[in-house]
């Protein structure tokens, strides 16, 4: 059964998020995907097949495919937990990347190929550990041996061998749970109420411009800032307000590139959109445009494009923010779990 959208295309079924029906064919494999879901979940519920690394565990994910904005809040968790004297850790599993059998540590230089662009982002934006291996408790254990006193572990809510002290569930502002159904009928991985378990529920609502509403109860929101472009070739960053009545070529390979683009236009900027599937493996042919414009793109998009950038590519880095009250109470809950005292059962509902 098909668990997420073609590689190939990027495309997500028009009933996902919009008001079409669903097949019955998807909704038959959707009770057998759900009934395998909550098998796992029982499986793992008592704890006695998690391991714990022995350092407190911060797990970011989210319940649907496809990207939400967790890589930004774990470049945010990082950088406040340094701040407050830890030392933090990355675990991920490095989708997409060619050697997907093979561990490694990832920094800045590795190639996005063999690390997986996420990880390679997260190292060069936090200068922190970052692990990829398909068996997360192995990436922990080898973040703990190499001096890190907690670790977060991007994308890994549903890797439940993995124990956990505290749950982020990020949830995309615009789109949310679509039509609220299991895969393949619907977006979720899991059943809604699986996020709602989650220590701490993050919606992602994007940059200020971007309609979206707010947060909901028991939501943090999480805004996007951007500001300027940087040159991939090197050289001073331009603020995007220098590309205002402009036209540009936006490259976006993400999880829902119209969210970037939406960023531009709100900037005034005059977008010759490109969207890619997520996790693209970029050629120079990609981008063959026919017009010698400026090239914006994301930064998890740019790092990935260094073999044949020109004067033209510029990355767009985002910050993410969050309300001081969300870095208080996770930083309660970390000194609460910091012993991991707290049950995996009490993770896995």
């Amino acid at each position: 059964m098909s668990a997420k959208p073609s590689r190939a295309t990027g495309q997500m079924p028009r009933y996902w998020y919009e008001q079409a029906p669903v097949p019955l064919h998807a909704r038959l494999l959707a009770g057998l995907y759900g009934g395998v879901v909550a098998l796992r979940r029982r499986l793992y519920r008592d704890g006695r097949r998690s391991r714990h690394p022995g350092v407190p565990v911060v797990v970011v994910g989210n319940i649907t495919v496809g990207g939400s904005g967790k890589t930004p809040l774990t470049i945010a968790l990082v950088d406040r937990l340094r701040e407050q004297g830890f030392t933090p850790g990355v675990a991920s599993r490095g989708y997409g990347r060619d050697d997907a059998g093979q561990a490694r540590w990832v920094d800045a230089d590795t190639d996005p190929e063999l690390g997986g662009d996420e990880p390679v982002l997260i190292a060069a934006r936090t200068g922190a550990k970052v692990r990829v291996d398909r068996d997360r408790v192995a990436a922990a254990r080898a973040l703990v041996e190499a001096g890190c006193d907690i670790v977060i572990c991007d994308d890994g809510l549903q890797h439940y061998r993995l124990a956990r002290d505290i749950e982020i569930e990020v949830i995309d502002g615009r789109r949310r749970y679509g039509n609220g159904r299991l895969l393949p009928a619907g977006p979720l991985r899991e059943p809604v109420e699986r996020g709602a378990g989650c220590d701490f529920r993050v919606l992602n609502l994007g940059e200020d411009r971007e309609a979206g509403g707010g947060a909901g109860f028991g939501e943090w929101p999480m805004r996007l800032r951007c500001g300027e472009a940087i040159p991939l070739l090197g050289g001073r960053p331009r603020p995007l307000s220098a590309f205002a009545g402009q036209r540009v070529h936006a490259v976006a390979g993400i999880g829902d590139p119209e969210r970037f683009f939406a960023m531009l236009r709100g900037l005034g900027i005059a977008v010759v959109p490109h969207a890619f599937p997520d996790h693209h493996a970029y050629s120079e042919a990609d981008f063959e445009f026919g017009s010698r414009l400026p090239v914006l793109m994301t930064e998890k998009d740019a790092v990935k494009c260094t073999a044949f950038r020109t004067g033209l590519h510029f990355s767009v880095p985002v910050s993410a923010e969050l309300p001081e009250g969300f870095w208080v109470a996770l930083l309660d809950r970390i000194g609460a779990r910091g012993g991991h005292s707290c049950g995996n059962e009490e993770r896995i509902r």
